[in-house]
């Protein structure tokens, strides 16, 4: 059953919006952005016409809400496609020991250990401007520039949420927008300060930007300890070693007479413990990283758009 054309932007809108029901929030916004941006600019351009004519006009340029969804998702699949890392044909599928140490082989496993690391700062800068911004607009909210300094704190969060979506999808892999929400049609000072605190995402933006801190601290300690201990293990039995030449002309004091310590065989237990402790921190940091990147969707992106 066909639907009937749209007569106007917000019409366009529900059809698409409708068309596109089950595919990625991020994808659906960015189809949203980029329709709303052209009707509306359309629009703009032919003042003397109703929404009606100007989108029966560009009905064959634009295209219908379904073809523009269709289109977006045959352009998603591409995208997809090409940033899938080729895949490996093996003869039958590895063991459990190998499936262990293929983590090394995910690029997404070091990018995601690097996102553990830049959480600290990252989750810092979101922590004070969020503070700053939210103590500066309730302080100033007895002035005239209250308002006005609210939606410039308000605007510049959701910049940055942007940029934030950017970050993970390169470091996960997770679909986040390329697009911001539109802010609609032009309207009103004050409608369209009522809009922005009804707008839920404005909400969970700074929800996320005040959890940032305490799980980048999470994530630094994690990332810092597994590297320390881990990598300290593998080169514990080569410093042992340099001790014992005096390479360097170094002079090395253990406080251990055990023979234990001066075994070949601690040596080797030594290493191989240091590698399964950097093999288990990459597994942790890829499944934080998929985790955190759901967590930052589920509150940076709009849904139930």
């Amino acid at each position: 059953m066909s639907r009937p054309a749209p007569r106007t932007i917000d019409e366009y809108l529900k059809q698409l919006r409708a068309t596109l029901e089950g595919e990625d929030p991020a994808l659906i916004q960015d189809a949203l952005y980029d329709a709303e941006e052209y009707l509306r600019a359309e629009v703009a351009a032919n003042p003397g016409k109703s929404e009606a004519d100007v989108l029966e006009l560009i009905a064959s340029t634009y295209g219908a809400p379904d073809e523009v969804a269709a289109a977006y998702r045959d352009t998603e699949a591409k995208v997809k496609a090409a940033l899938q890392p080729p895949v490996r044909v093996r003869p039958e599928p590895p063991g459990a020991v190998a499936r262990f140490f293929s983590i090394y082989s995910d690029a997404r496993a070091y990018t995601s250990l690097f996102f553990m690391l830049l959480a600290l700062a990252t989750g810092i800068v979101y922590f004070t401007i969020t503070i700053t911004g939210l103590a500066l607009s309730a302080g100033l909210s007895v002035l005239i520039i209250g308002l006005p300094f609210f939606l410039v704190f308000v605007g510049i969060t959701r910049v940055i949420s942007l940029g934030e979506g950017r970050l993970l999808e390169a470091m996960t892999g997770e679909r986040m927008p390329r697009r911001p929400m539109h802010p609609g049609a032009p309207d009103g000072f004050i409608a369209r300060i009522w809009e922005m605190l009804k707008d839920a995402r404005t909400w969970t933006t700074l929800g996320y930007f005040l959890l940032m801190l305490p799980l980048g601290i999470c994530y630094f300690v994690i990332a810092t300890v597994g590297l320390s201990l881990g990598l300290g293990l593998i080169a514990a039995p080569f410093i042992r070693l340099l001790a014992w030449f005096g390479a360097f002309g170094w002079t090395v004091h253990f406080d251990s007479d055990s023979a234990w310590a001066d075994n070949p065989l601690s040596f080797v237990v030594c290493g191989l413990l240091g590698i399964i402790v950097l093999t288990v921190l990459m597994h942790l940091a890829r499944g934080i990283g998929r985790l955190h990147a759901r967590v930052a969707k589920a509150l940076l992106v709009t849904h139930g758009l």
